[in-house]
Parts: C-alpha cells; structure tokens; sequence
C-alpha cells in the first residue's frame, strides 16, 4: 500500500490516475476545516482505500537539524542556501528547470510551504489545529466512511480509544523519533498494544523500519504489517524510481531470506516465542 501526505508535492488527484494499487492519504488536521473537508472530497474522488489521522505532530517538534541547516519548503534563499546551491550545480539546476515547488493538497488555501517559506516544525505549530479532540476524530472518521487509521498511538489507553471511535487500524508510531525527545520507541510499545486491542484491529508498525529483520520481528511480535517512509525516500533521493524499486527490492529479498534462514514458510508462522526482549535497564 502506498502512502502519501497532507504535505505531499504530488496531487492525490495525479496518484490516484497513476496508480491502481490500495492507496492511504496521511491526513494533518487543520485550523482551515474548508481545507479539511476539501482534503477528504478529493482522497475519496481519487479513490483513496485508507484516511489516516496524524495524531503525534499537534505541534512541531524541536527539530534541531532543521533548525542548524536553515530548511524549509520551498528553499529560503540565504547566505548559506546560496553557496549550497553553488556546491551543488546539478541539484541547483534541477530544481529551477523542472515545475515548481508546491505543496498540492494545501496551496489552494495555505500559501505557506508552496509560496511562503516554512519550516516542517513552524508549519506544524501554526497550521494545524492544536484544539483537535476524539470526537474530531470520530467525526472525520464518519465523513470519510471508508477505511480509518489513527497514526501516532503509543499507549494502550489510546489504541483501546481508536477502537470504540470505529477505527479500522492503529499505527503506532511516535513520528521517526522527531517530536518528542525521549519518548519510547514504536517497537517497545508494540507487544502490549497488540495484546490489548489486536484481535479488534489492525495494528501496523510505524517507524525505524530500515531492513527486513524489522519487518520479520514487527510480525513476530503481533504487528499486522509495518509502514516505512525514510527507507524509500532517501532512496528516491539519491536515484529516483530506480533508487526506490532497488530499496524495495532488497527489504523483500531480505524477508524472505531471513524467514529461510529461520526455516519459516509462512508469516502466519512468525510469533512472540521467537524473540528475545533485553531486560529493563536499571
């Protein structure tokens, strides 16, 4: 299944003409709800199998890196942009030739990210609508009556929430580790989620996915599938379809080796009793 955001630079519109496979849009909820209710109209005309609600990014995390390096969508043209740019001739070229910049599903309503230049982090903390409750939640969930997901459970109390709103899937997910600094890792907080609330709905590993094994212990430990995004962006990055078929490629020759190589068949025969756990560190 693919997956694409909110903040994504390609339109849902174009996704859903190339592509037939299952397709989930990473929905942001926004202060704008005209923008909300046109997000969810055009994921549906696209055909669009899955919504997620992004619940972990209320506001920006403290993003360092961003903060050293100046980022933001589009570039913001600074001293130290401009001599990237300089150092880099063939990024530099290939980005004022080919079509502009633009956040799709947003600049029709927010200027910010397509003509305004912001940071991921203070677009995060002014853009989205940080009243946001369960019962914005569960009514999003009942305008799109389709597939439903909550991306960024990290308790049980939670993922037990998702399930009396009428969420089909959880993700859990604490947002590649960039929000809160110090939060536990999706993969500690998976067993006991699965074990609370897995027999009610899906529930999907989000984050720190890089190679099989991840995927093959995600499995194991009760996950019902497993989402990565730097896995193939950084791929896409550095050599485009190409550089993403690859990455894609490896993880599942890497999968099916590693479940060879346990004398596995089937994932349906992946389970708990094959993991060992690190006691707590005191």
């Amino acid at each position: 299944m693919f997956g694409v955001s909110s903040l994504g630079t390609v339109s849902v519109e174009e996704i859903g003409r190339m592509i037939k496979t299952p397709k989930m849009f990473q929905f942001y909820f926004h202060k704008d709800r005209a923008l909300n209710d046109a997000m969810v109209g055009r994921a549906k005309d696209a055909k669009f199998d899955v919504l997620a609600l992004t619940v972990d990014s209320i506001t920006g995390g403290n993003r360092e890196r961003d903060l050293r390096t100046g980022f933001t969508s589009p570039p913001r043209l600074t001293l130290s942009s401009l001599v990237s740019f300089a150092l880099h001739p063939r990024w530099a070229v290939g980005y004022y030739t080919h079509e502009r910049f633009e956040l799709s599903q947003l600049k029709d309503f927010v200027k910010e990210g397509s003509d305004v230049a912001i940071s991921v982090g203070e677009y995060f903390s002014t853009m989205l609508d940080q009243s946001m409750s369960w019962q914005d939640a569960e009514e999003l969930r009942q305008a799109w009556d389709g597939q439903f997901c909550l991306k960024g459970i990290m308790s049980v109390a939670d993922a037990k929430r998702a399930v009396e709103i009428g969420a089909s899937g959880i993700m859990v997910s604490n947002h590649g580790g960039r929000q809160l600094d110090g939060s536990r890792s999706p993969f500690d907080q998976l067993s006991e989620i699965v074990d609370a609330v897995g027999d009610k709905i899906d529930v999907i590993l989000d984050g720190g996915i890089r190679r099989g094994t991840h995927v093959v212990k995600a499995l194991a430990a009760g996950a019902k599938a497993c989402s990565g995004g730097r896995m193939y962006l950084y791929a896409l990055a550095a050599a485009g379809q190409p550089g993403v078929e690859k990455a894609l490629g490896n993880m599942r020759t890497e999968i099916e080796r590693d479940m060879k190589l346990m004398g596995v068949k089937s994932v349906s025969q992946l389970s708990r009793d094959m993991l060992r756990f690190r006691p707590p560190q005191m």
